[in-house]
């Protein structure tokens, strides 16, 4: 919406040039004397279409600088001596757009033609004014050119210095990616793995032993598993920056089959045509679904809980009730996953509330805009 405006603001500044221009050169050229002869209408259409098409020098910038110098040999033969204004302005804009030699070479071209066209209306002036005509002519249009080429040289080199502070800071994101990665790795991979053994090892002690293995032993034994898997795929994101495909709106009923396993009595219900939906949202369902099973296994002691989601074409919405112990019309304390939670959804343009319900337990409740989060 930005880059539009201002290529409004950039047109109708391109036509109050042009129009001034326009002005300038008709009011030069009705204040002069020329031989009565030639026709006076010609002329001065000739004056206002060389200042107009100074309009499209921007989108056409040779095509501008022909017509133009056409325009000035044209009314130059018509009679007219006005200096051609509009010419050194389209030498400017074709030069600043890169265009040096065609520039160059209808700038000769011009310099042997204007001298001809006033020869042509009887306008022949002395020698030594000739000369001097044509060298401050010649010294305009190195001007023009130099404006438009010093033009050109600032602003590729400001384009050159924003690549360059673009790459700067991708590289300086990359590196601190990949710093993140070593740090989890050293310091989590560790201890997350000796869990996982030892968890292992419990497991396979107390079934040699003929023993039954408590299912608390079991959860711990699959966390250690899950944990690990989690922890290799979020390092691997973070090497590879999100190459690989991240967990998300699929591997829901993953969740929930693991939440029966504790001895959460839980339920999956999805309705509605679920649309493509943005690898973002899709994580964030599932992070949201992950951490709301997590906080009713650790903290609410519930017997059931439900995950119910809506898919709609423009939204998505995800709520997950229990039936612990929360108390309704209690302020929740909100801890670090309630607080991600929010965060992540917050940062997606959509809401979340978390609050106990008045039938007793707990809701988390959130609405993604599918069509904003691509």
């Amino acid at each position: 919406m930005s880059t539009g405006r201002s290529g409004v603001q950039a047109g109708l500044f391109d036509w109050a040039i042009a129009v001034c221009v326009a002005a300038a050169l008709l009011v030069t050229g009705l204040s002069g004397r020329h031989p009565a002869t030639y026709p006076d209408l010609l002329g001065h259409a000739l004056l206002v279409a060389g200042g107009l098409a100074l309009a499209a020098r921007r989108r056409a910038p040779v095509p501008v600088l022909v017509v133009s110098g056409l325009c000035a040999v044209g009314y130059h033969a018509a009679g007219f001596d006005v200096p051609a204004v509009a010419y050194l302005f389209a030498v400017y804009a074709a030069v600043r757009a890169g265009h040096r030699a065609v520039t160059a070479a209808a700038s000769l071209v011009m310099l042997a033609a204007l001298p001809l066209a006033a020869l042509a209306s009887g306008h022949a002036t002395g020698e030594v004014f000739a000369q001097a005509r044509g060298v401050l002519e010649l010294a305009w249009l190195v001007a023009a050119a130099a404006a438009g080429e010093a033009l050109r040289q600032a602003e590729r080199r400001a384009e050159e210095a924003e690549r360059t502070r673009e790459e700067t800071a991708r590289r300086r994101a990359d590196e601190e990616r990949l710093h993140i990665a070593r740090e989890l790795h050293d310091s989590l991979t560790h201890q997350i793995s000796i869990i996982k053994v030892q968890a292992e090892v419990a497991v396979h002690v107390a079934r040699r032993r003929g023993e039954q293995v408590p299912e608390s032993l079991l959860a711990i034994q699959e966390a250690g598993r899950e944990a690990t898997r989690e922890l290799r795929a979020t390092l691997q994101a973070l090497r590879d920056d999100d190459t690989t495909p991240p967990r998300g709106l699929d591997h829901v009923p993953e969740l929930v089959e693991k939440a029966r396993t504790i001895g959460l009595d839980a339920t999956l219900t999805i309705d509605g045509q679920r649309p493509d939906l943005p690898v973002a949202v899709s994580r964030t369902v599932y992070r949201i679904v992950q951490e709301s099973l997590t906080n009713v296994a650790r903290h609410a002691a519930a017997a059931t809980a439900s995950v119910r989601i809506d898919c709609r074409p423009d939204a998505l919405t995800i709520r997950v009730d229990d039936d612990g112990r929360a108390t309704p019309g209690k302020a929740p304390v909100y801890g670090v996953g309630l607080l991600g939670m929010r965060e992540r959804v917050t940062a997606l343009g959509g809401r979340l509330r978390a609050e106990p319900r008045t039938e007793g337990g707990f809701t988390v409740q959130a609405e993604l805009p599918v069509d904003r989060a691509s």
